[in-house]
């Protein structure tokens, strides 16, 4: 007679068998294994999926006094009095790592399990002050920035750059979203930025998209390079305002070179309270660029 299943998942096959050896409390000769998913690293952690597999009790592993109940005569006393010495503990008495039962998927650690709505910070509750609130925040933020931090790391290192990296969080005067900062500080970083930046902005959306889908929420993240980006806004903040006197001087609209929609943006903030002139985009795709017009 086979003995009862369960399920469990983990990183690796052989992670998910100890877990489940572990919490039934038996050897690997006692049970049998089914793999039902050996699971998949991904791509730098984006599609990883854990392994899951099915272990059940041989029929071996029931103990002799089990045998010796079951064939025993039935007992005349009230069912409710009866305790059989195989069942299992009742849920309440299990610890935290409760096993669970045959086709039911044991669920993920806390880390690992997908935020919903009723997973969202619950409003302030009595007894909770301020500075609980700004605690969890600050481990949040910590958290945050470990991930993006090693996911960051581990893709220079596939790319065989060797690099520090600065985290901070950066000031964002038009709402109250900080945008994390990662700062690559090396030589030789001009790979990592490519023609017009193109090259980070590749880098920046895969970090993004993987801290996105590991947390299950849309962050706000930089990626610099050296300090490219501040420099870069400098140079278009000044530029624009050159070529915006030129227009004014010349009567005569002024276009700018193609560039990616985060520095067309730029030209646009530097502009945009000129009393003289005023900015449009205009083109298609990678060929889009900012014109300055006069008023």
């Amino acid at each position: 007679m086979r003995g009862q299943s369960y399920e469990y998942t983990a990183k690796s096959v052989d992670a998910a068998v100890e877990t489940g050896l572990r919490q039934l409390g038996v050897s690997r000769e006692r049970i049998e294994i089914e793999v039902l998913h050996e699971g998949s690293r991904g791509i730098l952690g984006i599609g990883a999926t854990d392994a899951q597999v099915r272990l059940t009790l041989k029929a071996a592993a029931v103990s002799p006094e089990t045998h010796t109940q079951t064939d025993a005569p039935v007992s005349t006393e009230p069912e409710s009095s009866r305790v059989a010495e195989t069942e299992e503990p009742a849920e309440t008495e299990e610890p935290a790592n409760t096993v669970a039962p045959a086709n039911t998927v044991a669920p993920a650690p806390a880390s690992e399990q997908t935020p919903t709505a009723d997973s969202a910070p619950a409003p302030m509750q009595a007894g909770e002050t301020q500075a609980d609130i700004e605690l969890n925040q600050e481990e949040d933020n910590s958290e945050l920035a470990d991930l993006a931090y090693d996911l960051l790391a581990q893709m220079l290192q596939h790319l065989g750059i060797q690099a520090e990296i600065e985290v901070s969080w950066l000031d964002n005067p038009e709402n109250s979203d900080r945008p994390l900062n990662l700062n690559v500080i090396g030589d030789d970083l001009g790979i990592l930025i490519g023609r017009n930046g193109e090259t980070l902005a590749s880098i920046q959306y895969m970090i993004r998209l993987m801290v996105n889908q590991k947390l299950r929420r849309w962050i706000n993240i930089v990626i610099d390079i050296d300090g490219y980006k501040q420099r870069r806004a400098e140079q278009l903040t000044q530029l624009a305002h050159r070529l915006a006197d030129q227009v004014i001087a010349s009567g005569r609209p002024v276009s700018l070179e193609p560039m990616p929609a985060s520095e067309r943006r730029l030209v646009h903030i530097a502009l945009r309270n000129h009393l003289h002139v005023y900015t449009a985009s205009i083109g298609e795709d990678n060929r889009r660029k900012v014109q300055i017009l006069l008023k």
